[in-house]
């Protein structure tokens, strides 16, 4: 999922404005089944793999989700138009992505009323500090794991391990008849669960007034986000590509050819790609009501969900791809055709809870890494018109292509881009983050993408978040009361999510997971205050 910027992932407009004369970009569209019930409406989970789609990162031009999908409030009443909102993000690569390898990196990725404003974890989102759209948006909620201002980081060389994620529906927040900006806000906090090899369970969590908000200037969207409805089961599942580079050349009789940079998919032991694995929705009753009961004073909720309130949604048949070709001949009017992707690509049903591909023909080639085996897409290609008329670009052989159009010495390297400036957090003695402040800190982990991370810890009622989020003191306490409880009783080395089948769990750099300094075990949480490529 795409929800760093303005052009995202799914119901936003694909691939347009791109800068660059030639590029590949598309959707991969994943069969998953619809008409489940809407009482499975507290959240979802799935396993995708994690794995580099690029030989070698092509600079800032690159945007890209890893298969993903969209979290919808479901429709109450009368549909309501121009008013987009949900929870995309997911794996991927952004252009705003400051310190960005071959590796993806991990986004939450909510997006409030038609992208007024995005929030992607604690501290990243859209606007400045002085006009905030989103970067208030997100709460930490563990106390072991840090969130990176750039986006969570996959242990480097990831190579199509499972990364296992999903939002739940905990019952941290009361519902607010006058929230912030005045208008009525719900309680749902609809929180980030990871399943990976080194750290299980609860993240963050979206705060109910990132959704509410927006009806302090439409009325008609009170009670209709994500901050009071449940979450619509019914979601598609894609994956979309926004920029590949390509290069396209003409030979001296007009044809013309071009090249790709190298695309690749993960293999799994059959030599097949997995692409999605147990998509699953969740009733109340999964987890959020042993939640309610254990707040109100009944035995403690384990946070594993429930399988008896979980629904598997089942694969399908069919799926496709769009990717295409784009280019600019002569730097004029934009070209477009597709790939024949389905000349070396055929959809895959590996079983009923398990979608991908399986790669065909001669021009697809197998490379073993240290950390797995990956298959690279065929990478020139001829354009030809079909028997109705259309064109399609068809995969070739390297000698195939004429010596004339220079394409055979075309390289696709990282480019040379200026250092990212680094990532910043007020310093004003009145800021959420000085008043009243951290307790204990600063710190400092480096990461595998090169970055530096200042973090330093806070009372969980008194991160910049909540203090900036219009919460009085006693709802924040009462809040407060709650995390305690979980960070008494949920570890990070247990499932909570369903866990996969078969394969083995991505993991998460280990630099990201801290334990709390002493006295502070219990109801604090590391908060980033600074990324760069040094320290501060």
């Amino acid at each position: 999922m795409l929800a760093a910027v303005a052009s995202l992932f799914g119901m936003a407009s694909c691939c347009s404005g791109l800068a660059g004369p030639d590029y590949a970009a598309g959707y991969l569209i994943l069969p998953v089944a619809g008409g489940v019930d809407r009482a499975y409406g507290d959240g979802f989970s799935l396993y995708v793999p994690a794995w580099p789609l690029l030989e070698r990162y092509p600079g800032h031009e690159f945007q890209t989700g890893l298969p993903g999908t969209w979290m919808f409030a479901q429709v109450s009443g009368e549909p309501l138009k121009d008013a987009y909102s949900d929870v995309e993000g997911g794996l991927g690569w952004w252009r705003d992505t400051r310190f960005p390898t071959e590796t993806p990196k991990f986004i939450m990725g909510g997006v409030g009323l038609n992208f007024s404003a995005i929030a992607n974890g604690p501290a990243h989102g859209a606007g400045t500090w002085e006009e905030p759209r989103g970067l208030y948006g997100v709460a930490q909620l563990s106390n072991r794991l840090v969130f990176p201002i750039d986006g969570l980081n996959v242990a480097q060389g990831a190579c199509g391990q499972l990364f296992g994620y999903g939002y739940l529906n905990l019952p941290l927040a009361d519902p607010q008849p006058r929230g912030r900006k005045g208008v009525s806000t719900g309680g749902n906090c609809w929180t980030l669960f990871l399943n990976t090899a080194n750290f299980k369970g609860p993240v963050a969590f979206f705060l109910p007034g990132f959704w509410s908000e927006s009806a302090a200037s439409d009325a008609r969207l009170t009670g209709r986000m994500l901050d009071a409805q449940p979450s619509d089961p019914n979601r598609a599942v894609q994956m979309e590509t926004q920029y590949v580079p390509c290069k396209v050349a003409a030979d001296s009789k007009g044809g013309l050819f071009a090249k790709l940079a190298p695309v690749r998919f993960p293999l799994n032991h059959a030599g097949d790609t997995v692409l999605l694995h147990r998509d699953t929705v969740y009733r109340e009753d999964a987890l959020r009501k042993s939640v309610e009961a254990w707040f109100r004073g009944g035995p403690a909720a384990s946070g594993r969900v429930d399988p008896r309130g979980a629904f598997v949604r089942q694969i399908g048949q069919g799926g496709y791809a769009t990717w295409e070709i784009r280019w600019r001949p002569g730097g004029g009017e934009e070209r477009k055709a597709p790939l024949h992707w389905d000349s070396f690509a055929e959809p895959l049903r590996i079983d009923a809870e398990t979608y991908g591909y399986r790669w065909r023909g001669p021009y697809v080639t197998r490379t073993r890494t240290r950390q797995g085996e990956l298959v690279t897409l065929p990478q020139y290609y001829r354009l030809e018109r079909t028997e109705r008329g259309s064109e399609r670009w068809v995969p070739v052989a390297e000698r195939e292509v004429p010596a004339e159009t220079g394409l055979r010495e075309v390289r696709f390297g990282r480019p040379e881009e200026p250092p990212q400036e680094p990532y910043t957090t007020p310093e004003s003695t009145d800021s959420p983050w000085k008043k009243p402040g951290p307790v204990a800190g600063p710190f400092r982990i480096r990461l595998g993408d090169g970055s530096v991370v200042v973090y330093s810890w806070y009372r969980f009622a008194d991160q910049p978040s909540l203090v900036a989020s219009g919460l009085s003191k006693q709802e924040r306490e009462r809040m407060q009361a709650k995390v305690e409880r979980i960070h008494r009783a949920w570890g990070i080395d247990r499932d909570y999510l369903i866990p996969p089948a078969f394969g083995t769990l991505a993991r998460l750099d280990p630099a990201q997971i801290v334990r709390p300094p002493k006295g502070l075990e219990v109801g604090y949480v590391p908060i980033a205050t600074y990324q760069g490529l040094s320290g501060r």
